[in-house]
C-alpha cells in the first residue's frame, strides 16, 4: 500500500472464507500458499457470528500461526492477509487485516494494492476530525465507511468505495457478511470459489487447489459481492472500466499454477520464452532459467529455439525473493545468499539466461557475474518483460524512477552495467500476445503502465512528485 507516499508500496496476498466450521485453519493454509506475495507479516480475522477476533505479526505464516494460534480463532469465518513491507512501511501497527471496534459493531479489512489519492482523502478525513492508527491506506476505507451516513454495510462499503482511485482488492469482514471488492479497472487478481456450502476467496487461484475449494469464477471490475446468510449477492460501487490487469502479474507475481482471468500463468510464461526464441535468436549451447518466476519461459525459449534447457541456476530454499526485499543493501546480500551456478553444467558454455524482469540491475549483474565464475564462455540474457522505465503506482515495489535502471539507460548501457554478452528485452506487443489476449484486441485489457508510461487511471500531483522525485 501507499502510506504517506513515504515508500509504502507493495504487493499482497488476500484470503477470506465464508461459512465453515475450520475458517482459522483454511485461512492458514490459503495465506500459506500465497506467502510468496509477501513475507513480511500476516495476520487473520475470524467471525463467529457475534463478535470479531484477530491475530496478526511480522513474520511468516508458519512463525505466526503456530496450531495453539490457530485454535484460539474460533469461527465460521476468516480473512487473512500477507504483506511485505517497503523502507519506513513497516511496523506491527500496519500489518493487516486491519480490525475496528466500534458501538455500533466491528470491521476488519485486508486489501491487495494501492490508492493513488490516498494523501488527498487523509487531508479531508483529518479536517472532519479522523485520527488515523496506521500508515496504511487501507485504513482510510475503513474511516470512509463510518462517516458515510448509510445504515446497512454494504450502503457504506459501496459509497466509500467510489471515492477511491487506483488498484484495490478488499475484503470487508463484519459479524454477519463478507464484502468482496474490486476496483473498476479489475488491477489486482481476485477469485471466488466454494468448498461444499462454504466460500472462498483468494488472489491466486492456487490457494483455492490447496484448501480444496472449486473455482467459481473472477470478481468482476467495480463490484461488490456480498457473501451472508442469504447466499451470494453481486453489486455494483462503479461501472466497470476497461480492464487492465497488471501484467507483472504474469511475468513475475503468481505462481505457475494459478489462472488468471482463465489464462494459466505457466503456459503465459512459457509462450514468452518461446517468443523470445522469435525476438531474439541466440547461438549457444544451454539455456537456463532465473528460478522459479523463469523456469517456465527458460523450458519454452529452449522448446521452440531447440537448444537443451539445463538447469544452470539452483535456488537455496530458505532465502526469500529479493524484489521484495526492503531495503538495496538486503537485495543485494540476498542475491549472493539465494543463488548457485552449476559449474558442470555452465563450464565452457554459451548460455541463453532466461529472467522475467530488470529493475534495478543489480540481481542481473550478480547472475550473469556467477555463471562467468562457473566457466561460462558467453552469458546471453533474454528478459520475458518489456524494459521497467516508469514507477508502478499500484502497489508493485518498482519504487522511484530513478532508481530503475531502464528510465535512463539504453538496452546497450544495460547489457554493459550487467556484463552480458547481449541483452534483449521483449517487446510490449509479444509480452501481450504470449500472455493470451484476444486477436485484434491490441493491448487493451492490460496495464502496461511500467513499461510505456500510459496508465489507467489518473495520477494525482503528489504521487507523481514521490515517484519521480530526484535523488
Amino acid at each position: 500500500m501507499l502510506a504517506e507516499l513515504k515508500g509504502l508500496n507493495e504487493e499482497c496476498g488476500i484470503f477470506g472464507v465464508w461459512g465453515h466450521p475450520d475458517s482459522a485453519q483454511l485461512t492458514y493454509y490459503g495465506l500459506h500458499s500465497l506467502q510468496h506475495r509477501g513475507q513480511e507479516g500476516t495476520g487473520i480475522v475470524v467471525s463467529d457470528g457475534q463478535k470479531l477476533k484477530g491475530i496478526k505479526g511480522e513474520g511468516l505464516v508458519s512463525e505466526i500461526f503456530t496450531a495453539d494460534v490457530i485454535a484460539e480463532l474460533e469461527g465460521t469465518s476468516a480473512i487473512g492477509h500477507v504483506r511485505y513491507a517497503t523502507a519506513g512501511g513497516g511496523g506491527y501497527e500496519n500489518v493487516q487485516p486491519l480490525l475496528f471496534h466500534s458501538q455500533s459493531g466491528s470491521l476488519a479489512l485486508a486489501h491487495n494494492g494501492n490508492l493513488v489519492n490516498v494523501n488527498s482523502l487523509k487531508h479531508q478525513l483529518e479536517a472532519q476530525g479522523s485520527i488515523f492508527q496506521t500508515s496504511s491506506d487501507t485504513e482510510v476505507l475503513a474511516h470512509l465507511m463510518k462517516r458515510s451516513g448509510y445504515a446497512e454495510h454494504k450502503d457504506r462499503a459501496k459509497n466509500a468505495l467510489s471515492m477511491l482511485k487506483g488498484a484495490y482488492a478488499y475484503l470487508i469482514l463484519t459479524e454477519t457478511e463478507l464484502m468482496v471488492a474490486l476496483d473498476p479497472h479489475g488491477l489486482r487478481p481476485l477469485s471466488l470459489g466454494c468448498l461444499g456450502d462454504a466460500y472462498v476467496v483468494a488472489s491466486e487461484t492456487c490457494a483455492f487447489d490447496v484448501v480444496g475449494a472449486e473455482y467459481i469464477r473472477d470478481i468482476m471490475p467495480g463490484e461488490l459481492l456480498i457473501i451472508n446468510e442469504n447466499g451470494l449477492t453481486s453489486e455494483r460501487f462503479a461501472m466497470s472500466s476497461t480492464k487492465a490487469i497488471c501484467t507483472m502479474e504474469y511475468v513475475y507475481f503468481s505462481r505457475p499454477d494459478s489462472d488468471i482471468q482463465g489464462i494459466n500463468v505457466h503456459t503465459a510464461r512459457k509462450n514468452m520464452g518461446k517468443r523470445m526464441a522469435i525476438e531474439a535468436p541466440i547461438e549457444a549451447d544451454v539455456v537456463t532459467g532465473v528460478p522459479d518466476s523463469s523456469i517456465s519461459a527458460a523450458i519454452g525459449y529452449a522448446e521452440a529455439s531447440g537448444i537443451p534447457y539445463e538447469m544452470g541456476l539452483i535456488k537455496n530454499r530458505y532465502v526469500g525473493r529479493t524484489f521484495i526485499q526492503p531495503s538495496q543493501s538486503l537485495r543485494e546480500q540476498g542475491v549472493k545468499l539465494k543463488l548457485s551456478a552449476v559449474r558442470g553444467v555452465v563450464e565452457g558454455k554459451r548460455v541463453v539466461m532466461v529472467d522475467d524482469s530488470i529493475v534495478r540491475g543489480t540481481t542481473s549483474r550478480r547472475i550473469v557475474t556467477l555463471l562467468k565464475e562457473a566457466g561460462a564462455t558467453e552469458v546471453h540474457v533474454v528478459i520475458t518483460s518489456p524494459p521497467i522505465k516508469n514507477p508502478c503506482f499500484y502497489g508493485i515495489d518498482t519504487s522511484t524512477k530513478e532508481e530503475l535502471i531502464a528510465s535512463d539507460k539504453s538496452v546497450e548501457e544495460i547489457r554493459q552495467l550487467i556484463g552480458a554478452d547481449s541483452l534483449t528485452f521483449i517487446s510490449v506487443d509479444g509480452m501481450v500476445k504470449a500472455i493470451g489476449q484476444q486477436e485484434g484486441a491490441g493491448t487493451n485489457g492490460y496495464c502496461l503502465g511500467c513499461f510505456t508510461g500510459n496508465y489507467p487511471t489518473e495520477i494525482y500531483p503528489d504521487t507523481l512528485q514521490y515517484y519521480y522525485q530526484k535523488g
